[in-house]
């Protein structure tokens, strides 16, 4: 049997089928709701916004990691909803969709709010922290932020 390649896909909600919605929501219910036994609106509307990019890692048709990107009304990008799927974890799959989803965002400036066990591998990737760690459905959280960065000057 040939072996599947990884591949990162993006879209905006319009420009989502069906079967990918739904697979795409099934990871987030089953992780953030289930595994992580916080029973919230997951589906809090912001994935239909025009500016909202869905952005994910394939194996096939499978999605092993997933995160949104939404345009905040002050231009900052707000990272959310990162997640990966319990068989997946532990390959790479998570920066790799970080660092996507960075070139996604370009030189704007983004935010997120991190589940506090991750800061280090947000910081990894630029974020810092920017606030007081706060505890939301009972998992503790810490903002952080990564600032716009210079556009690249050609000599």
């Amino acid at each position: 049997m040939p072996q599947q390649t990884t591949e990162i896909r993006t879209a905006l909600f319009a420009d989502l089928d069906a079967r990918t919605l739904h697979d795409l929501l099934k990871l987030r219910i089953d992780v953030f709701v289930v595994e992580q036994n916080c029973p919230y609106p997951e589906l809090d509307g912001r994935d239909v916004e025009p500016g909202t990019r869905h952005v994910w890692l394939t194996d096939g048709d499978a999605p092993l990691a997933y995160l949104r990107i939404l345009a905040d009304p002050d231009g900052v990008a707000r990272i959310g909803r990162v997640v990966v799927a319990p068989a997946a974890r532990g390959g790479g799959h998570a920066g790799r969709l970080m660092a996507a989803a960075l070139d996604l965002v370009g030189d704007r400036p983004s935010v997120l709010e991190a589940q506090s066990h991750l800061v280090a591998f947000y910081a990894r990737h630029g974020f810092t922290v920017s606030g007081p760690e706060y505890v939301e459905d009972g998992i503790p959280h810490t903002p952080m932020r990564r600032d716009a960065r210079p556009a690249a000057i050609d000599v």
